[in-house]
């Protein structure tokens, strides 16, 4: 688990191909890599990675091709930075929201813009995405904890205050690029509970799916 606070940024540094896996090297200063064990996960651009090798101021993990297919993976390149955040340990302040590291879909930035010191992102959700995405809620974007300020059909709004701006790749981040995105766990595992399976809590509420959808809550 991570918050989707990053602690640093990265670069590429190794990208070798092995059958329709990649094998990525990270060099960073971000944190004490001879501190990191063999098995440890390491969120990369949000997406949560097992070092199998480590250096001094480095570490190699390999990606499959199932993340390959469902992240901004399959676009790296040498030189590219990345964010970094290594795995949460229990007893330290949450600042962000929980993150899984498992990437849910891939976004499109359509709009960039300065509002004041700020910045702001119009980013296009996929279609299956929107209903876990609502105003005011948490949603992670390239590994960063963010806020959703609105959200109109699939695109939603994030805003960027300069601390994080300068401190992430997203001061890189222009119209048209592709980014990660991973929704609320509590969104996900709500719907579930609610439409799904033996322990669905509409059956016995009187609630209906019908209503539901009157008041808004389902698409």
């Amino acid at each position: 688990m991570f918050t989707g606070i990053i602690e640093g940024l990265g670069s590429v540094s190794g990208y070798e191909k092995k059958a329709r896996d990649i094998r990525l090297k990270i060099q960073t200063n971000a944190f004490d890599c001879t501190k990191i064990r063999l098995g440890d996960s390491i969120a990369v651009n949000g997406v949560c990675l097992t070092a199998v090798e480590t250096g001094t101021d480095s570490f190699v993990a390999d990606v499959s091709a199932e993340t390959l297919s469902c992240t901004t993976f399959s676009n790296l390149e040498k030189g590219n930075p990345v964010n970094l955040e290594q795995a949460l340990v229990l007893g330290t302040r949450l600042g962000g929201h929980l993150v899984s590291g498992h990437v849910d879909g891939v976004g499109a930035i359509k709009a960039r813009s300065e509002v004041g010191e700020s910045t702001r992102f119009q980013i296009e959700a996929p279609k299956e995405l929107c209903r876990y995405i609502a105003a005011k809620g948490s949603i992670c974007i390239e590994g960063i904890s963010l806020t959703v300020n609105t959200i109109e059909g699939q695109i939603f709004e994030v805003n960027i205050v300069p601390h994080t701006m300068t401190r992430t790749t997203l001061q890189y981040c222009q119209q048209g690029q592709q980014v990660n995105l991973e929704v609320d766990l509590v969104a996900r595992y709500l719907e579930r509970l609610v439409l799904d399976g033996d322990n669905n809590i509409l059956k016995n509420s009187g609630i209906t799916l019908q209503q539901l959808q009157e008041a808004g809550y389902l698409n």
